[in-house]
């Protein structure tokens, strides 16, 4: 077990210790200094890290290390803009006499992949509309092999090992719990909006069998999931032989989505269920960020600002 994880540490502490790196850049201070820009995890969570002034002869020595390298470095952690950051003196390579766990370093769902696979596969072959059960199931049975591992995110909410099936399922629970309240929604139609609208983040999102994502492919960064998934799914649909009326919806739930074009949305939602898959969306986000947040805080204590909540401390609460 490691001796200390990112949810532990304080300001001003000293220490030595072993993270995994989720991204890394060499860059150039203002002062025309090479430095380090990484990004370090572990199964708690994740903080920003600079190595400062990097000499011209240590520079292609720290060009050794990549996204999924496990490392140990001496480090004192400071606080930038209201964030713990870590100051590395030091840093070097793993052996094998570290006896390193790999699942001390890397975050993943709290439900096994195969598990929440069949429960969203379940869901969907109960659908009564035998069209949108016949595609998503066709979906699913694709990006299987993805989805046992893949994290929803390169970072933010859900970038975890399973964390797409962990989005996906509750998002699915939420969903089908709210059709029983708002009953002028089609639970199909909103399931498979649930189901489908993700799914080409397994082609947008660069990411190992442990759910450890480098960035981005060339065509995520192009197109991005939408246009991905539209692409995809009008491909199927038209194969399938669905209406245009069913087609065109379906295509509309992916793109309106997001909501917001700044968000890469050209689209709002105009119809129900396409309304209700966005905060769906949006709902299990936001309670994953504030979950992921509380992790290692103190009861009757705040977290750090959390970026994705607009720079909110969140409380935990005394009484459990």
């Amino acid at each position: 077990m490691k001796d200390i994880y990112i949810a532990d540490l304080a300001v001003g502490q000293e220490f030595m210790g072993f993270f995994m790196i989720r991204q890394l850049a060499v860059k150039k201070a203002s002062n025309g200094r090479n430095y380090m820009d990484l990004m370090l995890a572990d199964k708690t969570g994740e903080i920003s890290a600079k190595k400062w002034d990097l000499a011209d002869e240590a520079l292609e020595r720290e060009r050794q290390y990549g996204p999924g390298d496990v490392i140990k470095v001496a480090a004192q952690v400071t606080e930038f803009k209201g964030m713990k950051q870590l100051r590395l003196s030091r840093i070097r390579m793993t052996n094998k006499e570290d006896n390193i766990d790999i699942t001390d370093y890397i975050k993943a769902a709290p439900e096994s992949g195969p598990s929440m696979y069949e429960f969203i596969y379940s869901a969907a072959m109960d659908m009564a509309d035998l069209d949108l059960a016949k595609l998503c199931t066709m979906q699913l049975e694709k990006y299987k092999e993805k989805l046992l591992y893949y994290p929803a995110a390169s970072k933010n909410h859900h970038a975890e090992m399973c964390g797409l099936l962990w989005h996906m399922k509750r998002m699915l629970m939420s969903g089908q719990a709210l059709c029983k309240v708002y009953t002028n929604l089609d639970p199909d139609l909103v399931s498979a909006g649930v189901i489908l609208h993700d799914l080409q983040k397994t082609t947008e999102i660069l990411s190992d069998e442990l759910g450890v994502s480098s960035g981005y492919s060339f065509e995520g960064k192009m197109l991005g999931h939408l246009v991905l998934g539209v692409r995809e799914l009008d491909k199927d649909m038209t194969a399938l032989q669905f209406s245009d009326e069913k087609r065109i919806m379906i295509e509309h739930m992916i793109l309106s989505h997001h909501y917001e074009p700044e968000f890469g949305s050209p689209v709002r939602p105009l119809f129900p269920e396409a309304e209700m898959l966005h905060y769906l969306d949006v709902l299990d986000a936001k309670m994953y960020d504030m979950e992921d947040a509380l992790i290692g805080i103190r009861p009757g204590e705040f977290s750090e600002r959390v970026w994705t909540l607009n720079n909110r401390t969140i409380y935990k609460r005394t009484e459990e």
